[in-house]
């Protein structure tokens, strides 16, 4: 091989180093946009839905970080109903859900932003928002007739629900589009990334599930490409509760609450805790 060959070998393959290195580095410090999707509040929930019994939400964290949300209540009176804690996804700002009072089986729902979107204040994360839900948990508690909490988590909530109901008692589960962990769907995604080394946030539902005894409603789209089937099943057969499956047809992975088998199958598994 000639002087002039070994040295442009030498040169792509340092090219190559570059790529091959570089490439995780910048995966590793962007991790949090690829994850988190803080989006702006699209309506207020007090304007738009002006007949139903919302009361908006203001919540100060354990650091001193504010969020914001809403309790859509099951009726005007005030004897309290038993609550479900809804967690959205990624790029899901829940105030759309207002929409949705009265159809949940007579049960309230609370709603409240992530750290970073609509009108909460804060970065999100994965240690902030588990840390957040058990203090959401328990303002509901306390709001909720004798103390009865459910909550549905979807997505990425999926993994804040999951967490949270190792760690406080809850009435049912409502998980819709789950996975088994983030580490698991990014490892399908980079396979030749080193994933296990690189990421922060891993809301490992998998290890969590044998231990949580709640029954379970699970809800995915036939046509889910951005969590792939075998994820969601993983998660299901280790639930160490009572479980449902529930596929949802025709529907993908965003148009799943536009199906109205969606929102019968949750009225009634509400109605059966």
């Amino acid at each position: 091989m000639s002087a002039g060959l070994k040295s442009k070998l030498l040169d792509w393959l340092k090219l190559a180093a570059c790529v091959a290195l570089g490439f995780p580095v910048l995966i590793y410090f962007l991790q949090e946009r690829l994850i988190f999707f803080p989006q702006p509040l699209t309506q207020d929930p007090l304007k738009a839905n002006t007949g139903a019994a919302i009361e908006e939400v203001s919540l100060v964290m354990a650091d001193q970080v504010r969020l914001h949300g809403w309790l859509l209540k099951a009726s005007a009176t005030p004897t309290p109903a038993p609550l479900l804690i809804y967690f959205g996804g990624n790029a899901e700002e829940v105030s759309w859900l207002a929409s949705t009072a009265g159809l949940y089986a007579g049960w309230s729902l609370l709603i409240v932003n992530y750290r970073g979107y609509g009108r909460s204040e804060g970065k999100p994360g994965e240690a902030e928002l588990f840390a957040d839900a058990l203090q959401i948990y328990d303002y509901a508690a306390g709001r909720a007739q004798g103390g009865r909490v459910a909550l549905m988590g979807r997505s990425l909530g999926s993994g804040v629900a999951v967490y949270l109901a190792s760690q406080r008692p809850v009435a049912g589960v409502i998980l819709v589009s789950p996975y088994d962990s983030v580490e698991s769907v990014a490892r399908g995604i980079y396979p030749y990334l080193p994933i296990g080394l690189m990421l922060k946030h891993r809301f490992d539902s998998l290890s969590r599930a044998p231990g949580i005894r709640a029954p379970l409603l699970c809800l995915v789209a036939s046509g889910d490409r951005v969590i792939p089937r075998p994820h969601s099943e993983r998660l299901y057969a280790a639930w160490g509760g009572a479980k449902q499956w529930r596929e949802i047809r025709p529907a993908d992975h965003d148009s799943l609450a536009g199906e109205p088998a969606y929102w019968q199958a949750i009225e009634t598994f509400l109605a059966k805790l």
